[in-house]
């Protein structure tokens, strides 16, 4: 008979709210991914959804070191001839702002389904609001 280990899930979700004004992309980034993860937490499993939920704010105030505002590129390609599309940090800043944190923390996490849960779980915003008032996230600081 064979006996398998059932991994029990959180009871409840956790929110945390995190302000990206003047923090370092890469940074936050990493620091983010790992929270997502549960890696802070005791009982951390790598299969696991912890039902960590992160609200980040003021996604437009996003810093990069060096030259990088200008000369960092994000390609796209449609799939046809001639369909390659080059944005740099600086347009993407000023068009999409929230577009350059989610390609940075999705790169992070774990590639499958637990990272596409997890990514449904991250809320990202230009600016100073949130709809999420009613969740009573915790403000945490991260570096």
């Amino acid at each position: 008979m064979n006996k398998t280990h059932i991994a029990q899930q959180p009871l409840y979700s956790k929110w945390y709210l995190i302000d990206a004004k003047d923090k370092n992309l890469g940074r936050l980034s990493s620091k983010i991914a790992k929270l997502l993860k549960g890696k802070n937490s005791t009982a951390y499993t790598p299969y696991i959804n912890n039902k960590i939920y992160i609200i980040i704010i003021n996604s437009k105030l996003i810093k990069v070191t060096g030259k990088k505002l200008f000369q960092k590129t994000y390609k796209q390609h449609s799939g046809y001839p001639g369909g390659l599309k080059i944005n740099t940090f600086y347009d993407l800043l000023s068009k999409k702002p929230n577009t350059i944190l989610e390609k940075s923390i999705k790169g992070m996490l774990p590639k499958g389904i637990l990272g596409r849960q997890l990514f449904k779980q991250l809320k990202i915003y230009p600016d100073n609001q949130h709809p999420h008032k009613p969740q009573k996230p915790e403000a945490i600081t991260l570096i």
